[in-house]
């Protein structure tokens, strides 16, 4: 039965909104007049939020958050494990959800499925909130028989990223936090504070030491032209998102990144994370290899280790090891190289792999937290000099005050 959005008034002129199935727009309006509402506006939900999910530019704050994913496909594991129809475990995530987005797209896949579609077709309809890996995963796990536990791996997998991702932004949160805020300190104390201190010293017509008046001077500056210097830096912000945005640019960034010593290192390590993470969970989920690669390459973002990696999707594709693959590429740790060797000997590679992810994702943890711990006390130290120059540009003058006196 087709799922329609609504918006409607009720008894006291409050407007309502809300999904209501029915077979028919104009049934849905009646089923609404019966509840004693009138409605405004009654439109289906495929039609609305296909154009919302398409991950067409600006349109990212119309998707569902990688965290919703993640929580629903644990409540839809949950539900499948208990031996629910998935319909009825669709309808259930719908219901009990307070976001209208999420209860208006489970919807618009359960009408999918009840029309005769797979789940991975269904959810195929959104690409903007569900990737291809999980598309296909879930499409794995369909024609498998073990739809439940497909879910459940794809539950922990978007949980476990999440968290990585999480950690990796609160431990950079902090030191950015507090470099924001010694900035925007100084950037008040030289606009509002030191333009009344330094008067004094002007108003004598000694003169002045050179920090002293290079103080001045900057002080000036932000006083005269800091609106100026606002639009400057916003105007360079912008510019550079656009420019960023072109793939010859970010194909040339990617080629510095790689190539600079101690960066590529973090590049290669967040990439092979990814790589290993994704394609253990399709190969756990019975994707075949050669497709699992093909999937798992679309989640990096280094361009340089995705074209190694199409290369080396062939090579496996023509009979060659993926440890061998993966080897010519010379874009993975050796650990992780011998974690694949010895998951094809054992036939584990899908454990392997997932271990392999595990301990990239640790190991990345570990670096940023000494990265952040490093740079702590080098703002610290900023703050301090900034600070120092300061009061000797005020105090040096006064010092040569006392001099002149004596």
């Amino acid at each position: 039965m087709p799922a329609f959005e609504y918006a409607a008034l009720d008894a006291n002129g409050r407007t309502k909104k809300g999904i209501l199935e029915g077979d028919s727009g104009r049934l849905v309006r009646e089923a609404l007049r019966d509840q004693g509402l009138s409605p405004i506006r009654v439109s289906p939900t495929r039609r609305r939020l296909q154009g919302a999910t398409q991950g067409r530019k600006f349109d990212w704050w119309k998707r569902i958050k990688p965290l919703e994913v993640a929580v629903t496909t644990r409540q839809m594991a949950t539900l499948v494990s208990a031996g629910l129809p998935i319909e009825e475990a669709l309808l259930a995530i719908s219901r009990q959800s307070t976001n209208r987005k999420i209860n208006a797209i489970y919807m618009s896949v359960r009408d999918s499925v009840l029309g005769g579609q797979s789940l991975a077709v269904a959810l195929g309809e959104f690409p903007g909130t569900f990737s291809t890996m999980f598309r296909s995963t879930v499409a794995a796990g369909e024609q498998s028989g073990h739809l439940d536990i497909v879910l459940e791996n794809l539950a922990n997998y978007l949980e476990d990223r999440f968290n990585t991702r999480r950690d990796v932004e609160m431990a950079l949160f902090y030191p950015l936090l507090l470099f924001v805020t010694a900035v925007v300190i100084v950037g008040l104390l030289l606009t509002y504070v030191i333009p009344d201190i330094v008067q004094v010293f002007e108003n004598t017509g000694a003169e002045l030491p050179a920090i002293t008046r290079f103080l001045i001077g900057t002080s000036e500056i932000l006083n005269q032209y800091s609106w100026l210097i606002l639009l400057g830096l916003g105007a360079v912000g912008i510019l550079g998102y656009f420019v960023f945005k072109q793939s010859i640019v970010r194909r040339w960034w990617d080629r510095v990144k790689i190539r600079t010593p101690g960066v590529s290192w973090l590049v290669r390590g967040t990439n092979t994370a990814r790589f290993a993470s994704t394609l253990a969970i399709l190969t756990r989920s019975g994707v075949p290899l050669v497709e699992g690669m093909h999937i798992a390459n679309e989640v990096l973002t280094s361009f340089q280790i995705r074209k190694a990696l199409e290369r080396a999707e062939n090579t496996v594709r023509e009979g060659t090891s993926l440890y061998e693959a993966l080897s010519s590429t010379g874009q993975f740790p050796p650990i992780f190289l011998h974690m694949v060797q010895s998951g094809e000997a054992s036939g584990s590679l899908a454990e392997m792999l997932s271990k392999s992810a595990q301990f990239q994702q640790e190991e990345l943890k570990r670096t940023v937290t000494t990265i952040v711990e490093l740079v702590r006390p080098l703002i610290l130290l900023f703050m301090a000099g900034v600070v120092l120059v300061i009061m000797l540009a005020i105090l040096l003058p006064i010092l040569n005050m006392n001099q002149l006196v004596l």
